[in-house]
């Protein structure tokens, strides 16, 4: 059972738009409502170009929606400025889609690892050494790799350092873009394991971006779908198989896995998702719904609660059509 006093972060009806040649504004996200809580991970998953990156940008202050609050412990984020933005910076981390390209290739590992504490006062120069062996061996790698440069480790490797990076801050919540799509299968069970152990210790709450629903539902607490920069489902991890809405309906069915009845024909989405230029109004998956109606393509539906932890934004669940 969710309890108020383990949310950390709470976004409130965010949007953001973005001015365009002619006059005209893309809407990246479109009236998003999300929270996240302690020891817990959120997955926001959709296709590439859905909004979801741009979404967790705002949770670390590289981007200020259009309108909207994201309220860190009741205290909106998007309102901070100056020496309190930055000492708010620590309790929020992220962990980059591509590690290397948030490295600087001349600093050693334990420099990498040890800036942001360095940045905030939180150790001396001289501990520095001792510190990086720490957290290298807390993320399952060898104290000695300190000395080495981020061009002499492997993907997985980096990616590693990367959340020692982030969990050397001790933060509240950790946001992870897409932090093991570039990665191998077997690798990317690793740092699964290894985040949720972290988790689990240090009891982070985690917002985890990603266009594989196989991958978060085998993690995440809950998930988030997310199509054209609206939230069209929400609903607990555990549960997805009950999903309801048509889009995440269609995701689940192009999950490959070895138990899955391979006598069933999978069922694919064969147009294109709308440019963001051109969104329809009223539900934003309207032009590649099969069971659109009048009431779709003229009302952007809502998100309503269908059960414990499960919402929906769809018209036919109106109608007892799904």
């Amino acid at each position: 059972m969710l309890e108020e006093k383990d949310l950390i972060l709470e976004a409130k009806h965010v949007t953001r738009r973005f001015p365009v040649s002619g006059g005209r504004e893309l809407t990246a996200c479109n009236d998003v409502s999300l929270k996240f809580y302690r020891g817990r991970t959120l997955g926001l998953i959709g296709e590439s170009g859905c909004g979801k990156s741009t979404f967790m940008r705002f949770l670390v202050r590289l981007d200020v929606p259009t309108e909207g609050e994201i309220l860190f412990h009741g205290k909106d984020l998007t309102r901070l400025k100056g020496e309190e933005l930055r000492r708010t910076r620590q309790h929020i981390q992220m962990v980059f889609q591509d590690p290397g390209g948030s490295f600087n290739p001349k600093m050693k590992i334990r420099d990498i690892i040890c800036e942001p504490l360095l940045n905030f006062g939180r150790i001396k120069p001289s501990e520095k050494d001792a510190v990086a062996r720490k957290y290298l061996e807390a993320v399952e790698l060898p104290g000695e790799f300190a000395g080495r440069y981020p061009h002499n480790m492997s993907g997985g490797q980096r990616q590693r350092i990367a959340i020692a990076r982030a969990v050397a801050l001790e933060p509240e919540l950790i946001v992870m873009d897409e932090a093991t799509c570039a990665l191998d299968v077997s690798v990317q069970k690793t740092i699964i394991e290894l985040v949720c152990r972290l988790q689990r210790e240090k009891q982070i709450a985690i917002g985890f971006i990603a266009h594989d629903l196989g991958l978060i539902q085998s993690f995440a607490h809950q998930i988030a779908v997310m199509y054209l920069g609206s939230i069209v489902e929400v609903l607990p991890g555990k549960a997805v198989e009950q999903a309801r809405h048509p889009y995440t309906r269609a995701l689940l069915d192009a999950v490959f896995d070895t138990k899955m009845d391979f006598t069933k024909k999978i069922e694919s989405i064969d147009s294109e998702i709308p440019s963001p230029l051109d969104a329809p109004p009223g539900c934003p998956f309207q032009t590649r719904c099969g069971r659109c109606t009048d009431v779709c393509r003229r009302e952007r539906p809502a998100l309503e609660p269908i059960g414990a932890g499960h919402e929906v934004a769809c018209h036919l669940l109106k109608e007892a059509l799904v």
